[in-house]
């Protein structure tokens, strides 16, 4: 392990060449909330905004050093890892193919292109990501090029553990706790090999893409039969070989599930109280901690926000998320008696802080009775069980469909 430290240690001293330190910095909200001294290792604030930057730099200065004629990197991606590749590539002077699916969106595929200017060329192939990474390695296969896995390759987890190298160094020692995302495992794997069982460590996965806890349990990476590809930077259905070779000793109680939807309560709060953009996969060792809380009291905890790149156009859909997991917003329908008032006796029943959000007439499903859609928001959750009382007290029927996604999917 030694030979790994050393070799982590060399990965961090040429990253400097790239770009400086990223920020530790203690953050007194959290720190007061949960008790703790709580810092957060703001990976969201490299040159594209995710640690993927790391790994793939490393193991492109890797490759030319032992191959100095390469010319040719390929890789496939949607996300951070693209960014990376192709920020490499024009640092590295070097010609880089990078394959994304067709459904990527424009703002992904801008921002590959603005990385990596001249020295990238971007293929879109393939609806789904299984399709892009079996193009890509079949182009270079045939071209001769250099294959830059995200996350599954000993010199990316090499470069991962750089994090972990700056972290020692701007605490001055070794934190208690680290909360470490975990998505295919090359960061989590190169932090935990550097640290070793100096820490103690939390690993959070979100609850539709949960592939480290199946592997612990299995004892072997296994694919999830279905993932949420929400939390996209961290969806990953199979966690790598040689990552889980470095993670199969934890123990599967050091892995916690983060909901999709709770997530988005954690983005809205870092943003909203601390003004720091977290993409949905950076925001979850912040969104562990209240799982932890009895954990770490009193002790020095390291959060790796581990990328930014959230497109604004995903904020109402992250916002609905957040307001109906903390139960301030609702969604029900209700079945109006076609009268005269009836709608007026409706509106008297809501109280001072409810707010219609959503109204919109269903259909009428019987001569004398029509369906209406309401979405109600408010500022406590107690205050829906005041209006459902008082709903049932003057007769109406309604149906809460807040929690049914099959309808919810279709109707709101």
């Amino acid at each position: 392990m030694t030979d790994f430290k050393d070799k982590a240690r060399a990965a961090t001293e040429a990253l400097r060449s790239l770009f400086p330190q990223t920020p530790l910095q203690k953050n007194a909200h959290l720190s007061e909330r949960f008790e703790a001294d709580i810092y957060l290792k703001r990976e969201d604030l490299t040159p594209v905004r995710s640690y993927k930057l790391r790994g793939a730099f490393n193991a492109m200065r890797k490759s030319l050093a032992n191959q100095p004629d390469t010319s040719l990197f390929v890789c496939a991606s949607a996300g951070n890892h693209a960014q990376g590749v192709a920020f490499n590539c024009q640092y590295f002077g070097v010609t880089g193919v990078i394959f994304m699916p067709v459904t990527t969106p424009q703002q992904k595929i801008l921002k590959t292109r603005i990385f990596g200017g001249d020295w990238v060329e971007i293929r879109l192939v393939g609806d789904y990501f299984d399709d892009t990474l079996a193009a890509a390695q079949a182009y270079c296969s045939d071209e001769g090029g250099h294959f830059l896995a995200p996350f599954d390759d000993e010199d990316v987890i090499e470069g991962q553990a750089s994090v972990a190298v700056e972290i020692v160094e701007q605490l001055g020692g070794t934190p208690d706790h680290i909360v470490l995302p975990v998505g295919g495992g090359g960061l989590s794997a190169g932090v935990t090999s550097l640290l070793g069982s100096s820490v103690d460590y939390t690993f959070v996965e979100p609850e539709g893409g949960a592939s480290l806890l199946a592997a612990l349990q299995a004892g072997k990476p296994t694919k999830l039969g279905l993932v949420n590809t929400f939390v996209d930077g961290a969806a990953v259905a199979r966690i790598g070989e040689k990552t889980f070779e470095r993670l199969k000793q934890f123990s599967p109680d050091l892995v916690q599930i983060a909901p999709e939807d709770r997530i988005c309560v954690t983005m809205m709060e870092m943003l909203n109280i601390e003004g720091i953009v977290l993409e949905p996969a950076g925001a979850l060792s912040v969104d562990a901690l209240e799982s932890i809380r009895d954990q770490i009291k009193g002790k020095s905890v390291v959060c790796v926000t581990s990328g930014g790149n959230f497109d604004f156009e995903r904020l109402p859909e992250v916002k609905e998320r957040a307001q109906r997991f903390s139960g301030v917003k609702k969604y029900f329908i209700l079945r109006l008696p076609q009268r005269p008032g009836v709608l007026k006796e409706f509106l008297s029943i809501l109280g001072p802080n409810d707010d219609i959000a959503r109204f919109e007439y269903l259909k009428k499903s019987a001569r004398n009775f029509g369906s209406v859609l309401i979405g109600i928001e408010t500022t406590s959750p107690e205050n829906f069980a005041v209006l459902f009382a008082k709903l049932d007290d003057a007769g109406f029927k309604y149906n809460d469909i807040t929690n049914d996604e099959t309808l919810a999917e279709f109707v709101i």
